[in-house]
């Protein structure tokens, strides 16, 4: 897989914005890394030292409060696996001039950790609002 991105980068990007989410009562739940030297199935890891080769990393976030949810798992290669389920979702009927209460948000052409972390402030938007 080609490197586009700087995972370490990119994880500490999310890091630093980590202590204003929890303190908006949000989870942040702990990355995953995978590693791309590892043989199949690659197994997820929490500690980045356990990884040598990173091709992936999760984030997982979620507002108790209101059940909005987002799972995001960012490859080197420039783009991203995003699915949500919106806050409030369970009292939203879906209609066509809303989003889905959940589903998948396309996630190409990612080109650096600044590009994935400015995606990741709006997709925090459309999911948790404000």
């Amino acid at each position: 897989m080609e490197h586009v991105l700087d995972l370490d980068e990119a994880a500490a990007r999310i890091a630093a914005r980590a202590p204003r989410w929890r303190a908006a009562r949000l989870t942040v739940e702990p990355f995953t890394w995978r590693d791309g030297l590892a043989p199949w199935p690659q197994p997820l890891e929490t500690d980045r030292s356990r990884v040598a080769d990173p091709d992936s990393l999760g984030l997982r976030l979620a507002d108790p409060l209101t059940g909005g949810e987002l799972d995001v798992v960012l490859f080197r290669g420039g783009w991203a696996d995003v699915t949500y389920l919106a806050a409030g979702w369970e009292g939203k009927p879906a209609t066509a001039e809303e989003h889905e209460p959940g589903g998948v948000i396309p996630a190409r052409d990612i080109t650096s950790a600044a590009d994935f972390e400015a995606r990741l402030i709006g997709w925090m938007g459309d999911v948790f609002g404000g």
